[in-house]
């Protein structure tokens, strides 16, 4: 049988609520708005009327929820008034009398009925006043069973169009299931007045009032900590209407509920996103949000990586002036963050005999022993604290992160370590648009002293390393007069050989950035003293890593930095040039190095050649002094021609060696 093109499926007859739902089913799922909207009419023509005995509206509240998320204009003005007045009358007036149960029929039943027995609420008790969703009952109503869908569909309809007087449910369900049902309830109840607060104000100092005492009833009670978010959110959307402090409110939940569940998953989510949701109002409302960071990173700590595109989304809304020096530790300290909560969790545990703080004078032999031990009580205190205090910050957490050392190899610690370095680039892309010269400098400093003060997890630092290394240099980029201002600690930094060994992305961004930066041209203070310290310092330096020792093996570092090395003494010498002559035979000497076979056997064939390259070339240039002094000293790149040349350097290097050393035309380019 070939198929018929001419069927038309219509309701616009159908009078029984459950063919009429069946029917509009097939019609809305084709989500033509022509027939989202006859099936829409037909609906509320259908509800207008009193409908048959036998028939129910049950079918076509469904019908009509989905009507109103695919096209809520469907409806008029006086179609919307009746459906809202049907749902009133719905959640006011069902029945407190329990639903009889059906007969089966058979032959054993009894032709006797029962008097129905009343419902109760979830703690047992008989219901007196009205019936709502929480009503517990063996069998359901009619009317009972709408108030239930109504209270469903209600957050829809009063957000497409838009009460029932909410009132506290009675703590102590009798069913641990009645008890979440209860919670869930009064989130969706709290959610639906600020709904409809929204749509008229007049509502606001009720529901205010009203909310303040919900809150001073549940805010003690871990269980109900869900609830303690919209009522926040209603704070915060009608607080100032209202002319009430919400404070309080707020630092209720920023401080107790973090330091208290951090450790409960779906709470943590919800939490974090209510943040990431609500952050620009926070931050415009109250300086409790941004100053309870140290808190909200508990949950990254504990939950990470789950949380982790919604703490790139509200980290930036953390940050300020006031903020960015604590951030910038807590960050560097995530996994030792993460390892301290664990240490807490199980001293919470302990039996009370083995809470004690054990020998004060003694040295703690374990984290749970040395948790409450004097030496290192206060330290575990400022990391776990639950709000900014760079006060009250300890002279050193060094002894700290060696103790916590020993939960490096825990999932939870190395998960945490992972997300770093993307909220380290975060951090600094955010900081860079608002930090003035004293900030960069402070954060220089920083970042110098914590590349020896991190939690020792190697892949860990090596990822920060890399992070650091390249925002050292875009910090310098911002405020190139640091390097002169800043000249101690960098000279300290980039004097110690063991820095290049173990830090060689920080030391390399932090010896191109001496190069690039310390001159005249930059900052008028720097002097040719300056630049002769700083000369010598890294020559030292380079001496160092490629002396070579009869007896002792050549210590071992990327070939990246020994040829950065060779590029930042040769720009120091061209701006100064009675450095030229000892920087040019130290280049004279590469060709020895690279051909050592103590040198051989720890860098590739390709990295030697590339080093003698970068050494002949910069030997070459520095035969012709000016030109050097031009090339390596340019004006600050101002314009996108300038940036090119500046970028074009190393061809502008080969173009010089193949003037002076035609022959050299054969080398790699």
């Amino acid at each position: 049988m070939s198929p018929c093109n001419d069927l038309i499926l219509s309701c616009d007859e159908i009078q029984d609520t459950k063919l009429l739902s069946l029917v509009s089913s097939v019609l809305l799922a084709q989500e033509n708005k022509g027939e989202v909207a006859a099936v829409g009419q037909r609906v509320v023509k259908v509800l207008e009327r009193r409908l048959p005995e036998g028939q129910s509206a049950r079918f076509l509240l469904p019908v009509l929820a989905n009507v109103i998320s695919l096209s809520p204009e469907s409806l008029t003005e006086e179609q919307t008034n009746v459906v809202s007045k049907k749902l009133a009358d719905w959640l006011r007036y069902a029945s407190i009398q329990q639903g009889m149960a059906q007969s089966s029929g058979g032959f054993f039943s009894s032709p006797r009925t029962k008097q129905p027995a009343p419902i109760t609420e979830v703690d047992g008790t008989v219901a007196t006043d009205f019936f709502t969703v929480l009503s517990v009952a063996q069998h359901y109503t009619q009317d009972q069973w709408l108030n239930v869908q109504t209270f469903s569909m209600l957050r829809n309809w009063l957000l497409c169009y838009g009460g029932k007087e909410l009132n506290t449910p009675n703590p102590g369900p009798l069913k641990k299931d009645d008890g979440d049902l209860q919670k869930a309830c009064l989130i969706e109840a709290v959610t639906i007045m600020d709904i409809i607060c929204k749509q008229d104000s007049s509502y606001v100092c009720r529901a205010v009032s009203f909310l303040k005492i919900l809150h001073s009833r549940i805010c003690g009670d871990a269980t109900y900590a869900r609830a303690l978010l919209p009522i926040a959110l209603f704070f915060l959307n009608h607080s100032k209407l209202a002319a009430v402090d919400s404070d309080a409110i707020y630092k209720h939940l920023f401080t107790d509920i973090p330091a208290q569940l951090f450790h409960n998953p779906s709470l943590a989510f919800e939490f974090v996103q209510f943040c990431k949701d609500n952050s620009q109002l926070f931050t415009d409302s109250s300086s409790i949000f941004r100053q309870s960071f140290p808190n909200l990173f508990k949950f990254l700590a504990w939950n990470s990586p789950p949380l982790i595109s919604e703490f790139v989304d509200f980290l930036p809304f953390l940050l300020d002036a006031g903020t960015t020096i604590e951030i910038f530790h807590l960050l560097l300290d995530l996994p030792c963050l993460t390892a301290a909560l664990d240490i807490q969790l199980r001293a919470a545990v302990l039996p009370a005999s083995e809470k004690a703080g054990g020998d004060p004078a003694g040295k703690p032999a374990t984290c749970l022993e040395a948790f409450r031990h004097p030496l290192y009580k206060s330290m575990f205190q400022y990391l776990l604290r639950t709000k900014s205090a760079p006060q009250d910050a300890p002279e050193s957490l060094v002894p700290l992160r060696q103790l916590l050392g020993s939960l490096a190899g825990s999932p939870r610690v190395v998960q945490c370590a992972e997300t770093v370095p993307v909220l380290l680039e975060l951090f600094f892309r955010v900081v860079a648009e608002f930090a003035d010269g004293s900030l960069i400098n402070q954060l220089v400093v920083l970042l110098l002293q914590r590349s020896d003060q991190l939690y020792e997890l190697p892949a860990f630092k090596e990822d920060v390393y890399r992070v650091l290394g390249s925002q050292l240099a875009v910090l310098c980029r911002l405020r190139p007069a640091l390097v002169v201002e800043l000249s101690t600690e960098i000279l300290e930094f980039s004097g110690a050989v063991s820095n290049i060994q173990s830090k060689e992305a920080i030391f390399t961004h932090m010896a191109w950035a001496i190069g690039e930066y310390l001159s005249v041209l930059y900052d008028k203070r720097c002097t040719v003293e300056q630049i002769t310290r700083f000369f010598e310092t890294l020559e030292a330096v380079l001496f160092e890593i490629t002396q070579l020792r009869p007896q002792a093996s050549t210590p071992s570092c990327a070939p990246r930095a020994i040829s950065v090395l060779m590029a930042t003494l040769t720009k120091l010498a061209a701006r100064s040039q009675d450095l030229i002559p000892r920087v040019s035979m130290f280049l004279s000497k590469m060709t020895t190095f690279v051909q050592s076979p103590a040198v051989t056997s720890v860098y590739s064939e390709e990295d030697l050649e590339e080093i003698l390259i970068r050494a002949t070339e910069l030997m070459n240039l520095l035969k012709m002094p000016s030109v050097a002094q031009f090339v390596f000293t340019p004006p600050p790149a101002s314009t996108r021609f300038q940036r090119e040349v500046n970028d074009s350097l190393p061809l502008a290097l080969r173009m010089v060696t193949q003037f002076l050393e035609p022959a050299a035309g054969s080398m790699p380019m």
